[in-house]
C-alpha cells in the first residue's frame, strides 16, 4: 500500500507544483518557476499560508494588481519560449475577475499561465458570503465563471480529492505546444484549507515532454510540390517561429532558397533585420516592401502564423488572383486557415524536413530576389529619414526616440511594447538584432501589458536590458508594478513618450471621420469639447514616486544621453520625454496596406461622409480565400 501524506489542498498543490518539469530537445525547465500573488480572504490562509509553508520550493513575488501580474507571467512565460511559465494567486471577488483581461491576452497570444483564484465557500456555510455573486438560476456559478471562456483549461476544485486530475490536466495544457493559454484552477476558499490523505505519488516528479510532432508524408510531399512550382513564393514568420526555436531553421530555409520573409508582429525577429531575405514586417503596420510582395505572391508560407486581420490588410493583401497559402503550424485550427494546404507540424522541424525534401532543386529566379532587393534598400532610405534628427536640439518626434534607441542597442537588448502608435512604428521601423529583441504583444494590443511585462522578461533574461516602451495613455493605465520592479530589484528601462492623448487611436479617428473626437488629454473648452490646453500631468514625478529613478529628456541630444544612462543603470530606470502632440503624425511612414474599421454608413460632417467613400472603396478588394 502506498503511503500518503496530510496537507491541506493548497499545501497539496503547492508541492505538486514545485516538482513539474517541461523538456525539450534534452533540455529540462522547472514549469512552474514562481508564484505571483496578492492576498485577501479567498486565498490568505489557503495558498497564502501554503507558499509560506514550502517557501524554499516555490519563491512568491508581490504583486499590486491582479491583471499585471498576469501579464509579468506571460512576458515570462513568452522569454522562456513557452517551456516555463509562473503562477498567480488572487482572492475572490475582484480580485479574480481583475484576471480575466491578462487570461485573455495569455490564450488570445498562445502563452501558458497558471491562474489561481480563491472562489465561493464550495460547502455553502453562508450564503452568501462577502463579494459572492448570487444567480437565482444557477447556485453554482461564481464570478470565476468569467475565466472559462479565455482559458484553455478551466476547473473548479470543490473536493480535495479533484485536485489530483484537475492538477495534472492544467500541467498537460500548459506544457503543450498546440494547446497552451491561460489555465484556471479555481480554488474555494474552504476548500484550499481542508486537509486530505494525498498519495506520495502524486509528489512525484514528473517531466512533461514538449514534442516536435513531425508533419504527414502526404502533406510534406504536397507542400514540396507546391513549393517546387512556385515563381514569386513568399514567407510569413509568424509567433511560431519563436516559440518552436526555428530561427535557425528558418534562416537555413531562406538562405538555400531565396524565398524573401516578411514577418508578424509576434514574428519579427525571425529572421535579423540585415539577412538578406528579411524585407521587414506585413499588413497593415509592415514595410512596402513586404506588403508589395504580398500583393504579387503566387505562393505564400505561413509559418506560426493564426492570419489576423493586421497581417492580411482585412483580406485585401493577397490580391495574385492564383494565389495559394502554405501554412506551417502545430495548431491544427491555425494550419487550415486560408483555405492553404496544411502542414501540421513543429515549425523547425517542418523545415527542416521541406528543406530536406527540396534539396537544391529550387531556388528563386535571380530577378526576383534583386526585386526584393532593392525594394529593401529603398526601404530602408525611409527608415534612416524617419530615424534621423537634423537639429539634435529640438524634442524628437517618436520615431527619433526609436531611432536614438536604435544607435544604442545591441543583440542583448529587448524591446516590449503592446499598444498605441507606437507598435505600428516599431513593426514599421525597428531593425532586430536578435532573435528574442522584439516583443510587441499584439494578439489582444493590451495597454498597460509593457511595464509588468519587462519585469517578467527580466526575470527571465537577468542581467540583458529590458525596456517598456509605453506612451502616456498606456502608463496612466498601469504603472503600478513599478514598485515591484523596485522591490524585486529588476532593473528595467522605462521609456515615458508624453503626447498628450490616445495618438494611435487619434489618428485612426480621424481616418474614420471621427475627428479626434474624444482621444486628446486637453481641459474642455467653453463648447465642451476636449481642446483646451494640455492637462497639467507630470508621468516623471508620478513614476518617481513610485520608487523609478527617473531621467527628464528635451531634446534628441538630451535623449541619447538619458538612453544611454538609462542602459548602464543596475536599478530600474526610467527616461520621460515628451513627443510632438497627438495632434501631429508621428513622421513614420504612413500605413502601406489598409485596415477595416467600419465607418458610419450614413452621417452629415463632412469628415464622416468622405471617410464612408475611401472606406467602400477599400472594402471593394476585399477576397474570401477558398
Amino acid at each position: 500500500m502506498s503511503s500518503t501524506r496530510r496537507l491541506t489542498v493548497a499545501q497539496a498543490l503547492v508541492a505538486f507544483l514545485a516538482r513539474q518539469y517541461s523538456e525539450r530537445d534534452g533540455r529540462r525547465h522547472r514549469l512552474i518557476n514562481a508564484t505571483w500573488g496578492i492576498f485577501g480572504h479567498g486565498n490568505v490562509a489557503g495558498l497564502g499560508q501554503a507558499l509560506l509553508e514550502f517557501g524554499t520550493d516555490m519563491p512568491y513575488i508581490q504583486g499590486r494588481n491582479e491583471q499585471a501580474m498576469v501579464h509579468a507571467a506571460v512576458g515570462y512565460a513568452r522569454q522562456s519560449r513557452r517551456l516555463s511559465a509562473h503562477a498567480v494567486t488572487t482572492s475572490i471577488g475582484p480580485g479574480a475577475t481583475n484576471l480575466v483581461t491578462g487570461a485573455a491576452l495569455a490564450t488570445i497570444n498562445r502563452l501558458p499561465v497558471l491562474l489561481l483564484p480563491g472562489d465561493m465557500f464550495a460547502t455553502r456555510p453562508a450564503d452568501p458570503v462577502l463579494q459572492q455573486l448570487e444567480l437565482p438560476y444557477a447556485g453554482d456559478v461564481s464570478v470565476n465563471d468569467t475565466l472559462r471562456p479565455v482559458s484553455r483549461y478551466f476547473d473548479r476544485v470543490t473536493r480535495p480529492e479533484m485536485l489530483i486530475p484537475a492538477a495534472l490536466q492544467a500541467m498537460r495544457v500548459l506544457a503543450d505546444p498546440a494547446d497552451t493559454g491561460a489555465v484556471t484552477l479555481a480554488l474555494p476558499q474552504d476548500v484550499q484549507a481542508e486537509a486530505y490523505d494525498w498519495p506520495e505519488d502524486f509528489f512525484a516528479e514528473r517531466v512533461w515532454k514538449v514534442s516536435r510532432p513531425r508533419p504527414d508524408l502526404d502533406a510534406l510531399e504536397a507542400a514540396r510540390r507546391a513549393v517546387a512550382s512556385a515563381r514569386r513564393p513568399l514567407i510569413v514568420a509568424g509567433g511560431g517561429v519563436h516559440h518552436s526555436e526555428a530561427e535557425e531553421a528558418l534562416r537555413s530555409f531562406a538562405g538555400a532558397t531565396g524565398i524573401p520573409v516578411a514577418s508578424t508582429q509576434a514574428g519579427k525577429g525571425s529572421l535579423p533585420h540585415d539577412h538578406p531575405c528579411d524585407v521587414g514586417g506585413i499588413g497593415h503596420t509592415g514595410t512596402a516592401t513586404a506588403d508589395e510582395l504580398a500583393r504579387t505572391a503566387d505562393l505564400v508560407i505561413g509559418i506560426g502564423t493564426r492570419w489576423s486581420d493586421f497581417t492580411t490588410a482585412s483580406a485585401t493583401l493577397f490580391q495574385n488572383p492564383a494565389v495559394r497559402f502554405l501554412n506551417i503550424n502545430i495548431t491544427a485550427f491555425d494550419a487550415h486557415k486560408m483555405a492553404g494546404l496544411s502542414l501540421i507540424s513543429d515549425a523547425r522541424t517542418a523545415l527542416d524536413e521541406l528543406a530536406a525534401a527540396l534539396g537544391t532543386r529550387f531556388r528563386v529566379e535571380p530577378a526576383y530576389a534583386t526585386e526584393y532587393g532593392d525594394d529593401k534598400e529603398r526601404w530602408e532610405h525611409r527608415v534612416d529619414a524617419a530615424y534621423e534628427a537634423e537639429d539634435p536640439d529640438t524634442r524628437p518626434t517618436q520615431p527619433q526616440v526609436l531611432g536614438a534607441l536604435d544607435a544604442l542597442v545591441t543583440g542583448d537588448d529587448i524591446l516590449i511594447n503592446a499598444a498605441g502608435s507606437l507598435p505600428g512604428d516599431l513593426h514599421k521601423l525597428w531593425r532586430a538584432r536578435s532573435a528574442d529583441q522584439y516583443h510587441v504583444e499584439y494578439g489582444y494590443s493590451c495597454m498597460g501589458y509593457e511595464i509588468p511585462a519587462a519585469i517578467g522578461v527580466g526575470m527571465a533574461a537577468p542581467g540583458r536590458p529590458v525596456w517598456a516602451l509605453v506612451g502616456d495613455g498606456t502608463y496612466l493605465m498601469n504603472p503600478t508594478e513599478i514598485v515591484t520592479a523596485v522591490q524585486e530589484n529588476v532593473p528595467i528601462k522605462v521609456i515615458i513618450l508624453q503626447n498628450h492623448g490616445y495618438a494611435s487611436i487619434g489618428g485612426l479617428s480621424e481616418s474614420v471621420g471621427g475627428e479626434r473626437f474624444g482621444t486628446a488629454y486637453r481641459h474642455r473648452s467653453a463648447d465642451g469639447t476636449y481642446t483646451g490646453a494640455p492637462l497639467p500631468v507630470d508621468l516623471a514625478a508620478n513614476a518617481a514616486s513610485l520608487g523609478l529613478r527617473v531621467i527628464r529628456a528635451k531634446t534628441v541630444r538630451d535623449l541619447r544621453e538619458a538612453l544611454a544612462e538609462a542602459r548602464e543603470a543596475d536599478v530600474p530606470t526610467g527616461v520621460y520625454v515628451e513627443t510632438e502632440t497627438a495632434d501631429t503624425v508621428s513622421g513614420a511612414p504612413p500605413a502601406q496596406a489598409w485596415w477595416d474599421v467600419p465607418v458610419a454608413e450614413t452621417a452629415t460632417r463632412p469628415s464622416a461622409v468622405k471617410a464612408r467613400e475611401e472606406y467602400d472603396r477599400q472594402v471593394s478588394a476585399r477576397r474570401r480565400h477558398l
